[in-house]
């Protein structure tokens, strides 16, 4: 008897659910990659961005609100706000914690590495600088972040206009793609900013390796 060649459709079927199921066990994310009205541009788990009008869904991920740069969206009732050139917001099981090891930077025309991260949770433009000392970031960035950074300790700090003071303080967090690490120390300058500046204390924490126009981050601890 002539034996029959089994089906591929169950066969794709069940990895299409095995695929499905993972990316619900591992959490999903969003980003916002553009604005038109009442309409947002969203990037769902890394893939093409797909255009979404206010109330509707897709792919499991409702657009509830969109203005001034930003967009509430909601996933099995979890609602999360994504920032126009932001990093993605996680959703998950847990909380959208982080527990990546590491980050690749890709240079811009300058020779300089820009990452779009966060800093206790909200979203920041950040460059490498080896030459600094610590995390830096002007005054207003501070505000914006909602850092009280007038407690923290009083220090002197060079500037074109002699020495100026600024202060010493510790972020919480500090996050870029699914990289986190925790109290970091920071300072805050008088001066304006055009990034946060990433510096030794969080480099440190890193092994880096520099190939061409990439820069690896590989944590330490």
């Amino acid at each position: 008897m002539r034996r029959m060649k089994p089906s591929a459709l169950p066969i794709a079927a069940l990895l299409s659910a095995l695929v499905s199921t993972a990316v619900q066990a591992e959490g999903r994310s969003v980003a916002l990659t553009g604005q038109m009205g009442r309409q947002a541009l969203l990037s769902i788990d890394g893939a093409a961005p797909r255009v979404l009008a206010v109330g509707s869904s897709v792919q499991g991920v409702r657009l509830l609100s969109v203005d001034a740069n930003q967009a509430v969206v909601e996933i099995d009732g979890k609602r999360r706000t994504v920032r126009l050139g932001e990093a993605a917001v996680r959703f998950g099981g847990d909380g959208g914690a982080s527990n990546g090891s590491t980050v690749s930077l890709s240079s811009d025309g300058r020779g300089h590495f820009i990452a779009n991260g966060q800093i206790n949770g909200r979203g920041v433009r950040m460059m490498v600088d080896t030459g600094a000392t610590t995390v830096a970031m002007g005054e207003d960035e501070a505000q914006r972040l909602g850092i009280t950074y007038k407690n923290g300790q009083r220090i002197g700090v060079s500037t074109a206009n002699g020495v100026t003071a600024a202060y010493r303080v510790q972020l919480n967090s500090v996050r870029i793609g699914d990289v986190e690490v925790f109290n970091v120390e920071a300072t805050v300058a008088p001066m304006p900013m055009p990034y946060v500046l990433l510096g030794n204390s969080y480099l440190n924490r890193f092994q880096m390796k520099r190939e061409n126009d990439t820069l690896t981050l590989e944590r330490r601890f």
